[in-house]
């Protein structure tokens, strides 16, 4: 079974900049698609990025803004938030795909103050 913990959420001044983490265990995370969505208060949630072995994709929203990396090695896939907003205050969820199979970690917390 997989399971994923994220972390490095906080509070964060507008501008600033956070590094978001997410362990992954229980799977062959080099063939995974990893992915991270957030999710605002009284909001669904909404992608943000993706990375698979060859590529990276983002929302229009956060694109110049964040990065996502994944280091195999570690099994973890990180999203380097710059130029943090206060519309990017929201909760923050890691996905990991593989086939059919959608796994989600707990979430963490991050609020933008202005």
């Amino acid at each position: 079974q997989v399971q994923l913990v994220e972390s490095g959420g906080g509070l964060v001044q507008a501008g600033g900049s956070l590094r978001l983490s997410c362990a992954a265990s229980g799977s062959r995370f080099s063939g995974a698609v990893l992915a991270w969505h957030h999710q605002a208060p009284g909001q669904q949630r909404e992608w943000v990025a993706t990375i698979d072995s060859r590529i990276t994709l983002y929302a229009d929203s956060v694109k110049g803004r964040f990065t996502i990396s994944r280091d195999n090695a570690k099994n973890t896939v990180y999203l380097q938030m710059n130029s943090l907003k206060s519309e990017d205050t929201a909760i923050y969820y890691c996905k990991l795909v593989q086939g059919p199979i959608q796994s989600w970690g707990q979430g963490t917390q991050v609020t933008v103050s202005s």
